[in-house]
């Protein structure tokens, strides 16, 4: 279940949307290297600070803590991905007062102003905003940190746990990785083919956040109730 937490935090429809960025800049190459640089080099080092520097007594000490924390975790997200599955989440949602809906629409021109910076700024030739924008989305998510967690509380060889970190955060950067190898090997198309994937990654958004809930809570459940059955 390790590395299909990989694939799950890989499934980033916001990675799909800053290959597009990246591609209509003037120096593509260069950008998706800064950005896959400083994005695996975060991602790699907080694991290994996560798996080395966490002393084996507190991992101990919190095993029975952290199978309850498993399972909390798990049954709330497979209630939320029951409710995305049978739409009633949308339907809340539809129904909030408009006094919600007027403060929303206020954060959301602040974040569009936000986002309209951004793609300038990726779109202009500065190796130090795409290393930013890389350190940032290789900061830990919720689907690595569960991994973490899982591998520390695994009897691993250390060489293993390494290994089995930098496994993870590749298989989390393939989102980048695939387009930045496509535009070498197949420039002319690899734009299109990055907008049809959006496209159809966009209008199947609940559905894949739904099933990710799931998929996760499912795990998550089961692991719990066999770590606190075992403790």
């Amino acid at each position: 279940m390790f590395f299909a937490l990989a694939f799950i935090a890989a499934a980033n429809p916001k990675l799909l949307a800053l290959d597009l960025l990246l591609i209509e800049n003037r120096r593509p190459r260069a950008m998706f290297a800064s950005t896959l640089t400083a994005g695996i080099a975060t991602g790699v080092t907080v694991g290994l600070i996560i798996i080395l520097a966490l002393p084996s007594s507190s991992i101990h000490s919190q095993r029975k803590a952290s199978a309850g924390l498993d399972l909390a975790i798990g049954v709330l997200l497979l209630l939320i991905g029951g409710l995305l599955m049978t739409g009633i989440l949308a339907q809340v949602w539809a129904r909030r007062p408009r006094s919600g809906r007027s403060a929303n629409r206020a954060e959301k021109k602040k974040h569009q102003g936000a986002a309209e910076w951004a793609q300038h700024a990726l779109r202009e030739s500065h190796l130090w905003v795409a290393f930013l924008v890389g350190f940032i989305v290789g900061l830990p998510g919720a689907a690595y940190l569960t991994a973490l967690h899982n591998l520390l509380h695994s009897k691993s060889s250390t060489g293993t746990e390494v290994a089995a970190v930098i496994i993870f955060v590749v298989i989390e950067f393939l989102l980048i990785i695939i387009p930045s190898l496509l535009l070498e090997i197949w420039p002319a198309r690899t734009t299109s083919v990055l907008k049809g994937m959006l496209a159809w990654v966009t209008s199947h958004g609940l559905a894949l956040i739904a099933w990710i809930c799931l998929l996760l809570g499912v795990y998550l459940t089961i692991s719990g109730i066999v770590r606190l059955l075992n403790a």
